[in-house]
């Protein structure tokens, strides 16, 4: 598989994706120096390697399963994968779910070479050619973006493991092997530090590049934009409970400008939310003025698919079993997220009184972005002409079980999937292009609404620095949608229930509710009792549901990562023994 990334929904690097399980992350020499810093080509491809180590979830990682998978999101239809470690008593810092520690401190070790030996170079053999200063202006950019992306890789180490060692571009390999964990606070101010220091010398428009308009704009790395939105995030996970258990109503109070300034700064250049939810996964979501309005920055994924190199990874992993190509592995929506989609009119939870919810026509006049995200029985899904039949995911269905690897929830994901691919083995349309989306905007209204209510404690309270209430920054959202407003009057309980459940919504799939749920300290609450729908075709043609309660196993422990064993061996043999994570010993 091969990655290229987007910022504001524009096309940038060929990448060639890859995965280290090895736990070695010394400070070594980019070998054959002389020969790299002849052309710029080739000191380049450096950034390209320490591109390729951002992070995106397809379900590569895990045998086809997402994350999500792991979460209250979806089951996955297979049953003995690895995915099923975060919830089957089988973790351990000896089957610890890794891999991304070594990942990371490789992507790292090369920000940190780039940053050492790769600067203040003037290519004199190029000096005479016409595009020597665009050329250099692209070079000079380079310090910055592996800056940008050292502490992007620090983020998601910290979200994951706590605090963690910080590899200093001077340190050499015996000072690597005997640093100390710093704290996490020490880790988050460390990543808001970088950004501060990069997002103003950073390159705001790749279209040009200094004073020089490029012909073929070399668009999609990171921008100032991408930058304060790493430093946005990491500032609310820094104010969520799991890494503040004491509160500090400041350090939400910090996340919230943060995030108003990088919202002012994309409706300054004219972004805005895509009017249309579904444009924000399309084929053309780099390209398209209204489909890359919202995009700040993503990973751009293609592979073999097709002539032009193609992916179908994502649809490989979820179409629905009992069609050709159709998975025997998919993530599988749990009745959990099905009933989290409010009623449009009302605006109201289908439990809620006065909602207008009909248990006999579950699905009538549901949020839009139910149909959106989910395929149920009766749809037609996939969309390419050679699949156009109607889902049967009931018991004896076609899709359903109890074929081995049919949607054990009744549902399967269409969010993400381009539907027009066709998997028969002669099909012409085998694979498009996929973007994961790795920051837009509405994820920073809801995380600004979570910050200012959290600082403010009221949904509609505002002061002069913080001029909009959280309930206001919601209703963006919530209005693309074709949802009512949040309720003025709302209770600050009620809101927080309300909210947690909007976001729920708007950001399924996109790998955050493994993340969300663990910072806000309320696994228990989610992630225990899974909920799987059976479905019965009656005689009468009609269909009976009953719904099935799965329970998973949460240790508070699984808060965090365990680091793995042998990276805890590696320093107690350099004589740095480290404390492993709370409950993981």
């Amino acid at each position: 598989m091969k990655a290229k990334y987007i910022f504001c929904g524009l096309l940038a690097l060929t990448l060639v994706s890859s995965c280290s399980d090895k736990m070695d992350y010394n400070e070594t020499n980019i070998k054959d120096r002389d020969y790299i810093i002849q052309t710029f080509g080739q000191v380049g491809g450096l950034m390209t390697e320490i591109y390729n180590h951002l992070d995106y979830d397809y379900g590569q990682s895990y045998g086809g399963a997402m994350l999500a998978s792991a979460t209250d999101e979806s089951v996955f239809s297979q049953t003995g994968g690895s995915i099923e470690t975060f919830y089957n008593g089988s973790w351990s810092p000896t089957n610890s779910q890794g891999s991304l520690w070594s990942d990371m401190y490789d992507g790292i070790r090369t920000c940190n070479e780039v940053l050492k030996n790769f600067q203040e170079l003037t290519f004199d053999a190029y000096k005479y050619n016409a595009d020597y200063p665009q050329q250099m202006f692209r070079y000079q950019n380079y310090k910055w973006e592996a800056r940008f992306c050292r502490a992007y890789f620090y983020f998601n180490l910290v979200r994951q493991y706590g605090g963690v060692p910080i590899i200093d571009m001077d340190m050499n390999a015996e000072d690597v092997n005997n640093q100390p964990r710093k704290s996490s606070d020490e880790v988050f101010e460390y990543i808001i530090s970088e950004c501060d220091a990069v997002k103003d010398s950073i390159v705001k428009d790749y279209g040009s590049l200094g004073s020089y308009t490029l012909t073929s704009p070399d668009d999609g790395r990171a921008n100032d934009l991408t930058v304060m939105a790493l430093k946005a995030r990491a500032a609310l996970y820094w104010a969520s409970p799991l890494f503040t258990p004491k509160g500090d109503k400041e350090r939400y109070h910090q996340a919230a400008l943060y995030t108003k300034a990088l919202l002012d700064s994309c409706e300054r250049r004219g972004m805005h939310l895509d009017k249309n939810y579904a444009d924000l996964w399309s084929t053309k979501n780099y390209s398209d003025a209204d489909k890359k309005s919202e995009i700040i920055f993503g990973r751009r994924i293609y592979g073999s698919a097709g002539s032009s190199g193609e992916d179908n990874t994502v649809e490989k992993y979820n179409y629905p079993i009992g069609i050709e190509g159709g998975s025997s592995a998919s993530n599988c929506p749990s009745q959990n997220i099905v009933d989290a989609y409010e009623m449009q009119k009302s605006g109201k939870g289908i439990s809620e009184t006065g909602s207008g919810y009909d248990a006999a026509n579950p699905f009538a006049g549901r949020d839009p972005r139910l149909a959106l995200t989910i395929a149920k029985n009766g749809d037609t899904w996939p969309t390419a002409s050679a699949y156009k039949s109607v889902l049967q995911t009931y018991e004896g269905g076609i899709n359903g079980e109890p074929l081995v690897g049919a949607t054990p929830t009744g549902y399967y994901l269409r969010k993400l999937c381009h539907g027009d691919i066709d998997l028969r083995a002669k099909s012409k349309k085998k694979g498009d292009f996929h973007t994961w989306v790795t920051f837009r905007m509405g994820e920073f209204y809801l995380n600004y609404a979570e910050a200012v209510f959290k600082y403010l404690g009221n949904a509609t309270a505002t002061t002069s620095d913080l001029p909009m209430s959280a309930n206001a920054a919601i209703d963006k959202v919530r209005e693309r949608a074709g949802m009512p407003d949040f309720p003025s009057n709302i209770s600050a309980d009620n809101f927080w229930k309300k909210y947690t459940n909007e976001r729920f919504v708007e950001l399924a799939f996109e790998g955050h509710r493994f993340w969300d749920v663990r910072r806000w300290k309320e696994a228990p609450t989610y992630f225990k009792n899974i909920r799987e729908a059976k479905i019965t075709k009656n005689d009468d043609g009609t269909f009976s549901y009953r719904i099935e309660t799965v329970t998973r196993e949460w240790d508070d422990k699984y808060y965090l990562f365990p680091i793995p064993v042998s990276v805890m061996l590696k320093h107690q043999q350099y004589g740095k023994a480290w404390e492993q994570n709370p409950g993981w010993e």
